[in-house]
Parts: structure tokens; sequence; C-alpha cells
């Protein structure tokens, strides 16, 4: 709760005296984001007056300031204390300066322009649209925020788990004395999940009150602390190789690397970790490692499940193009549903920070000559062409340089077709890709690294790609089969005698724009190795793609060795699920588009396996998919170089800091269980679960082991899901980590886990023991 609400309640005296207890925590906060005395982190703290737009009538004064929590953000009406309302920075996707967002571009004027700023926030919630008084306020706030936010995502899990504990120690602090009585303590143990029983508190709490004075204040504080905190589990393990002195020397240390966590590492590595986590001087000097410093290593990418060693781009990124699965969305305007859901640039910003390469573009007849985007014959809301290119070329790189496919379903006329084709090249200039790479006649794609930075078209084109070299000459206007989609998605509309082929005029201006993705449709594989041109590429629609991945799948594989294949859900999915990729994925196609909007268990696999290789939206196929001599078939799983059968051991230990599900109800506690789930071939999918643990989600503890055989290790996903027991009704999903089994890292490492929309849970984890052993 913010002081600024507190100090109505209290006399002149006590407000002052409050006032600086808050500027003490908010002193305390800062150095612990590292901006202690920063004149930005001031300035947040201090707040001031923004005018909120939320249309070209609705703009209203909100007063704004950062908590002293340094993690949430205070707004009040400036006329009362009445309605005010706060929101977390880790809830915040980006701050945007200047009129960078839909709302503020339709509700402003280009003058207001350097005094605009937004809030976007995670997942569905709407933008905060703002205006400062000035240009220097509006860069100070966007500055200001960017840079505590930096300082939070900077923390490493135990610093997080500190501070989120700390603050619940203020907020059950009712009156502020910076003591804790037994009733505060009791309204903590709720705050952070965890329920005890009256006499299991009071003797907590005695045993911590070693003066006796009915309250814990000072170093009772910091024993209660410490008790609370204490990691059995990490103990024994410290306790099992800390040899010299009751510390891990570095030959200790060493010791543990090779023989638990499995790593072929130096004693000058094990040195290295000494000298960057160990947080006591004089054990540093002794080159040893304390338990504090051991278990800040366990809670590093070092101690991590996921290999540090594949979070940058590590693989060849010079293979042709079809050699990689590629991150792809389906009806990437819409922030909902198919049917009435808005349709937006904000979810083309979206996909592509979250490195989306392959985005779809819905284009229609506008008003005023100016194509559009929606979900066609809906009532989806539209959204100018134009203004979502714009969009695309601004964020398209931002945190990947590798190659963005604009996928076109084009239902335009000819004169908007054009229009469309100036906006592609005007807006995209020398990224957009006009001309296949080389001076001659290509028999294969470019690979990623040749491509980075550039534009691809995928479309109708009116001739061969070889007219580029030979100057063949055609018609400015040409008729061509309608988008497999597009048709699929009549047929969902039509009766069955009243399906036909369509055919639509095609734009020479618009056909010439696409290379290496062009559109055909899909007879056979026979036909389309006869027929069909490297670049000519098919989308197949999920039922059709299914039912080639159960039944010809190495046919479909090695399809998939020469061409391009974009898989799309079905048409009758008019609420934007999913349907599950992974058999898609092990048929070798390559874009499997997913609707980005929708969280769910389909978008987890999709960001796990994009997880690794930099998260750059292109994931290198394994060699047997990229063979043309292999005969790697996933139902049937014959001797080959696909098969490296491994033994996988999971030994679930504990859990730590599990967030409430139901905040609003104050004595709601989690009865945490944990369930590992393998996706790949079908004789890997496989799921096994802990017993749920009741009233504890603070430090659950259930040492259960797991065994998994692993035949297909390069196309196997492993999942943690975390979710609160109820025997009376679903499950609620508490937390779930997803990646790839080529990536997990062997002994005793901590699992991060992330929310259903993918966002990272800061001090919440699983404590786990893994050993992956050839079989």
């Amino acid at each position: 709760m913010s002081c600024v609400r507190k100090l109505r309640k209290r006399t002149k005296s006590q407000e002052l005296v409050y006032q600086e207890q808050c500027k003490i925590v908010a002193q305390e906060n800062g150095k612990r984001i590292g901006l202690e005395g920063d004149s930005d982190l001031q300035f947040l703290l201090k707040g001031g007056d923004l005018l909120k737009v939320k249309s070209r009538s609705w703009r209203k004064t909100r007063y704004f300031r950062l908590n002293e929590d340094c993690k949430t953000v205070w707004q009040q009406t400036t006329k009362s204390f009445k309605r005010d309302s706060s929101f977390s920075l880790e809830d915040i996707d980006s701050v945007r300066y200047g009129r960078q967002t839909e709302g503020l571009q339709k509700y402003t004027d280009s003058s207001a322009d350097d005094r605009c700023f937004s809030i976007v926030f995670k997942g569905r919630r709407k933008n905060l649209d703002l205006i400062a008084s000035s240009k220097e306020e509006a860069k100070r706030w966007v500055s200001g925020l960017e840079k505590v936010m930096t300082g939070i995502y900077s923390l490493n899990r135990q610093q997080n788990s500190e501070h989120w504990i700390y603050n619940c120690m203020r907020k059950a602090d009712k009156n502020a004395d910076n003591k804790m009585s037994l009733k505060e303590l009791k309204h903590f143990l709720r705050q952070i999940n965890i329920q005890v029983d009256d006499s299991y508190a009071e003797m907590l709490f005695m045993k911590c009150d070693t003066s006796n004075s009915g309250t814990l204040e000072g170093s009772e504080v910091k024993h209660f602390y410490d008790l609370l905190t204490y990691r059995e589990e990490v103990d024994v393990i410290y306790g099992k190789y800390a040899s010299t002195n009751g510390q891990m020397s570095s030959g200790d240390l060493l010791n543990f690397l090779q023989i638990e966590q499995r790593e072929p590492v130096s004693l000058d590595y094990a040195k290295q970790l000494i000298e960057k986590y160990e947080v006591d001087e004089t054990a540093k000097q002794n080159k040893n490692m304390s338990k504090d410093g051991f278990l800040m290593y366990l809670n590093h990418e070092e101690g991590s499940i996921f290999n540090p060693a594949h979070k940058p781009i590590y693989q060849d990124m010079h293979q042709p193009l079809n050699h990689y699965f590629i991150s792809s969305s389906h009806n990437t305007y819409l922030m909902e549903d198919q049917l009435k859901g808005p349709s937006s640039i904000e979810a083309y910003i979206k996909a592509l920070m979250k490195s989306c390469r392959c985005v779809e573009l819905d284009c229609w007849d506008g008003a005023n000559g100016e194509p559009v985007i929606y979900h066609g014959h809906t009532l989806t809301s539209k959204v100018l062409f134009k203004d979502v290119i714009k969009a695309i070329k601004e964020y398209a790189f931002k945190t990947s340089q590798y190659p963005v496919i604009l996928s076109l379903e084009n239902h335009c006329s000819i004169e908007q077709q054009q229009i469309m084709a100036r906006h592609l090249t005007t807006i995209l200039g020398s990224a957009l890709l006009t001309q296949p790479l080389g001076h001659q006649m290509p028999n294969t794609f470019p690979g990623p690294e040749e491509l980075k930075g550039r534009f691809l078209i995928k479309g109708k084109r009116l001739n061969k790609l070889d007219a580029a070299f030979n100057n063949n000459t055609t018609e400015d206007v040409d008729s061509v089969s309608e988008e497999d989609e597009a048709a699929e998605l009549k047929e969902v509309e039509q009766k069955p005698k009243e399906k036909t082929s369509k055919k639509f005029k095609l734009a020479k201006e618009l056909s010439d724009l696409v290379i290496y993705c062009k559109s055909v449709h899909f007879s056979n594989f026979e036909h389309s190795r006869d027929n069909h041109d490297f670049y000519e590429m098919a989308s197949f629609k999920e039922s059709k793609a299914m039912n080639l991945a159960e039944n010809s799948a190495t046919a479909y594989i090695h399809h998939n060795m020469d061409k391009l294949s974009r898989i799309y859900p079905a048409g009758s999915r008019t609420d934007s699920s999913n349907y599950n990729p992974v058999p898609l994925w092990n048929a070798g196609c390559q874009i499997v588009a997913l609707n980005f909007q929708t969280p769910g268990k389909e978008m987890d696999l999709n960001e796990a396996l994009f997880l690794p290789n930099g998260k750059c939206g292109y994931i290198l196929k394994p060699e047997f998919q990229r063979d043309p001599a292999s005969q790697f078939d996933p139902k049937n799983l014959r001797v080959g170089p696909w098969l490296k059968k491994k033994s996988l051991h999971v030994m679930i230990i504990s859990a730590q800091q599990l967030p409430k599900i139901n905040k609003d109800k104050q004595k709601s506690i989690v009865d945490p269980q944990v369930r590992v789930e393998i996706y790949g071939v079908p004789d890997d999918n496989n799921s096994k679960q802990t017993h749920h643990i009741d009233n504890n989600g603070f430090n659950p503890m259930w040492n259960i082991k797991f065994q998994f055989t692993i035949h297909v290790p390069e196309l196997a996903l492993v999942r943690f899901v975390v979710e609160d027991y109820d025997a009376a009704s679903h499950n609620d999903l508490v937390g779930l980590y997803t990646l790839p089994f080529t990536s997990i890292q062997n002994g005793y490492r901590h699992v991060p886990l992330l929310t259903k929309r993918g966002n990272l849970i800061p001090s919440a984890g699983l404590f786990v023991h893994i050993m992956a052993l050839d079989a």
C-alpha cells in the first residue's frame, strides 16, 4: 500500500515520521536494484500529473508515482483520494516514447508527439496512453521507468526472493513501527503462501523473540527471515562436498561440478564461479565458496536447467531457409477470437517482439482507396494495411535480425493491390527482397544469415521466378487461383455442393514482389516433386497436414527437404484455439502457424522450441530431417541416426515462493503438485506427476523420482507444470516451464516458472535433480 494513502489517517507529526520511513524504504529498495541516489528514481518516487487519453473526448488528469517498493506505480485522481489504483512494473511489456500506439495516433495530434508516451502491458490489458506537460518530463518518465524495470529484471532469483519477502514484511507491518507482532507475523505467513496452525506460528515467534518483548525487531526479524528461508535440501548437498573447514574449496566445487552436474570443466572454471558468486570476501580471497555463495551460484544461469551455452545464437545459420523451423503466427492481426475480436497493430508488435518470423496479413479493399487488414466477413475490427507495414518495419528486427516472411492473403481489387505493392516498396525500402540473391537463377534457398534484415513476401505469383533473370514479360494483370486458406474458409461457410475453386485477378506489381515464397496448391507429393520448383510452397490446413504427418511422414519429411510448408489452424477454430504443433515438426514442417494471442500448451511448446539459439525465431532441423538419404519415420523408429535412446531421470525435490492463485482471498493457500510431461515422437510422449502438498506454496518439498525413456532426443520437449490441486474442481495453473530435451543441464538445477502467457514469475521456481543417461 502506498505511503500517500496512509498519510490521511495520521496526525501531522505521525505523517512526518511516516514520510521519513517511506524515504528509508525507498532508498533500501533503490539500492537493491542498483539505483541508490539515482535522480530518475527520485523523479518517479515524487511523481506528477499526467494526462490520460482514452479517446478524442476522454482526457483526464491523473497523478502517478512510483511506490516506495520500487515495483508498483500508483495512480490517483487529483481531486479526490477515493478512486485510485496501482499496477506492477513486472506487468509492463515496454514503455514507448512518442505517439507509438494506435490510441495516441488516433486520438492525438502530431504536434503533441514529443510529449506523449505509452505504457504497454503484457497480455491483453489495454495500453496506458499518456501526455506529459513537456518533452523533458515525458522523456524523464520513459527513461526512469525503463531504468527501474532494467534494475528489477537484472535481479537473480535469490535477490528477487529477498526483495519480495522484504516487501511482504513491510506490508505485514500494519502500524509501520518496524516491529512485527504475532498477529502481523501470521498475516505475513499468509501473504507469502504458508498456512500454519497457531501453535506453530507462536513457537516460531517465541523462538525468535529473544528479548521477550512481544514483538520482533532488528536482529530478531533477521533470525526469523533466516529460519524461514532455510533450504535444508541445499544444505545437504553443500555439506556433502564442503570438506575444507566447513566450506567448499575450488577443488571441492570442481568435484561437485564434475560428479553431480556432469560438467566437463576445469579447476579454473570452478575458481571463476567463486570469483563471480561468492558473497563473503574472506572466502573469496581463500578461493572458497560459502553456503551463501553456493546458493547464489544455483540461482544464476549456470545453475539453471537451461544450458546457458544455448542462450546465444550457436547454430549454423547458413543452411537453406527450408532447413529451419520458423516461428510463425496465424491471423497475426487478431488480439482475441476470429468472429468479433479487435484487429490491432499491437498484435503484430507483440508477435515480432517474441521473434515471430512469419506474420499473416489478411488484406481486403478498404475505404478511400486504402486496403485494410481484418478477418473477412466477420465483425472483427479493421486496421489500415499501410499502418501495419509501418509497424512491421519498426519492430521486425528489434529482437532478431533474421528474415521476416509477410504471408499475404490477398482479397483486394487490382487497384488496391497496386497500392499494397506501393506501400510495401516505399515503406520497407531496400529491406524488401525484390530480386533473388546472386546473378543467376538459384536452385535452392539462401540461408537466414544471407537474408538478415530482409523482408520476404509470401503470396501468389503470375510467372516462374526465372522471369526475374531472362526478361520474360507477363501481362500487367492475370488470374490466379485463391490461396488455399482463403478457399478453405469459404468451404466452411458454404454447403458441400456449393464448393468451387475460385480465381482472382493478380496485379503484376504485387506478383513481382514474391521471390522465395510463391504460393501454390498442393495435390500430392509426386505432383509437387515433378511440377514445383524449390521456391513454390503450399499451405496445408491442420487436418490435411496431420493426416500426411500420420500416414505419410517420411514422404512429408522429404518434401520439406526441398520446399517450405506452411500449416494453419482450421477455419472452424473461431475461438482462435490452437492445434498441437509437435507432430508437424516431427514431419519437418517449417512454418507451423499458431494463434500467438491464445495462451496454452500449444504456445508453450512453440516458445520452448524457439527458446535456444538466441530466441531468434529460427531453429536448425535435425540432420535426419535434412539428409536426402534419411528414412526417418516418427511412428516407426527403425535403427538410424535419429535413434539416440536416453533414460531421463527427474527428481522433483522442492519448490520456492509459488504465487497465490486467488489473491482476493486472503486465506487462500496453494496446494501444489508438479507434473512432468514429454512431447516428441509418439513413443516418447509421456506424463508423470507428484502428489499434492497441503497449504504450502512457500517451500513445499517432494523428493519424488521419475524415469522417462527418450528415443529421439533431438525432437523431444520437456514441460514442467505446477498446479494448485483442487479435489472438487479443475486444478488451477500456478506456473510452468518448457524447454528442448537437448538444452537440459544435468545435476541439481533450478527451474524458472512462467505464467500461462509466458511471463517470468520472478521469485518462484522448482528445484530438481536431472540425469540423462544413454539407455
